[in-house]
């Protein structure tokens, strides 16, 4: 499914504006939508992870400053789709941009923007949240979102809802055990975007996880060296399938964007598990995480706000 941007008229009349923010390790999405959660007008800039959170936090609220103002009209309500656990005073697990964990950021975004309804939720979840409303978990139950960008987590979603888990942290599997004697190591610093970013590295390529996967369509010593790191993931995969019993596995984020990886990771599952869902590609692309902020932005308003 492809987003299509609505131009509104010039001069015409808004029943209100949505706001969508989706902060990543490496891109920041943000996007005005109306009243519908049709976006208007979006824009993405990279975060700068190596140049601390403030700065980020700061460029992303005046872009939402600059594109609200550009499309007119009253805001209504913002949703926030961010890494990690995120608490009223704090952000827990995110640890890839410096100082992230110390961010407020719905209380930073009524401070900036003047919007007192402001949803926040962990980043994979609210891309699920997209694919229960839009995508490709409308009429699937229960369903598995699992994101493979800077890092690597899932999201699981029950009866129309996604589930946060006691803490707010279900999904975290960028932190279950990988590899080597106990404790090993953590599954992301084996298998996300930044981990094979450094794999390509060793491996002399330039270009990163995407070199990486090109490279492995032939035999050889990257092929060898992703796939050694692709059945760490998948193994992690199969144990959650066989937990949830999921009717489908929804990939996004840029690694799950290779079709040789793709291709890979259902091989594993169709080997293994006696009962394999339907493993599909978002077809949001990049924007499922900030469609899910819309959309946590348009269940955030009052009814009959």
């Amino acid at each position: 499914m492809s987003v299509q941007l609505t131009r509104p008229q010039a001069g015409a009349d808004t029943d209100g504006l949505l706001l969508g923010i989706d902060f990543g390790g490496t891109k920041m999405a943000v996007g005005v939508a109306d009243r519908q959660g049709r976006l208007l007008t979006r824009q993405r800039v990279p975060t700068h992870a190596e140049q601390g959170a403030r700065q980020a936090l700061d460029r992303a609220l005046e872009l939402a400053a600059k594109l609200v103002d550009e499309v007119g009209g009253p805001l209504l309500a913002a949703g926030v789709a961010s890494p990690g656990v995120v608490r009223a005073d704090g952000i827990d697990l995110a640890p890839n941009v410096p100082g992230w964990e110390q961010l407020r950021l719905a209380e930073a975004v009524r401070n900036a923007l003047g919007v007192v309804d402001v949803a926040v939720d962990n980043d994979l979840n609210a891309a699920a949240l997209a694919e229960l409303r839009l995508g490709a978990l409308r009429d699937a139950d229960p369903g598995l979102v699992v994101g493979i960008g800077t890092g690597v987590a899932a999201a699981i979603t029950v009866g129309g809802r996604v589930v946060a888990g006691y803490r707010g942290a279900a999904g975290e599997i960028g932190y279950a055990v990988a590899g080597g004697p106990w404790p090993g190591t953590m599954l992301e610093l084996d298998f996300s975007g930044r981990a094979l970013d450094g794999l390509a590295a060793e491996l002399g390529l330039t270009g990163g996880a995407a070199a990486l996967a090109d490279a492995a369509e032939r035999p050889g010593p990257a092929r060898a060296a992703l796939t050694a790191r692709l059945d760490e993931l998948a193994r992690h995969l199969v144990t959650s399938c066989l937990l949830l019993d999921p009717q489908r596995v929804v990939l996004v984020g840029g690694v799950s964007g290779s079709a040789l990886i793709r291709g890979l990771l259902v091989d594993r599952l169709t080997e293994v598990l006696p009962h394999r869902p339907e493993v599909v590609l978002s077809r949001f692309a990049d924007d499922a995480a900030l469609l899910g902020a819309v959309t946590l932005a348009a269940e955030a308003v009052p009814v009959g706000g």
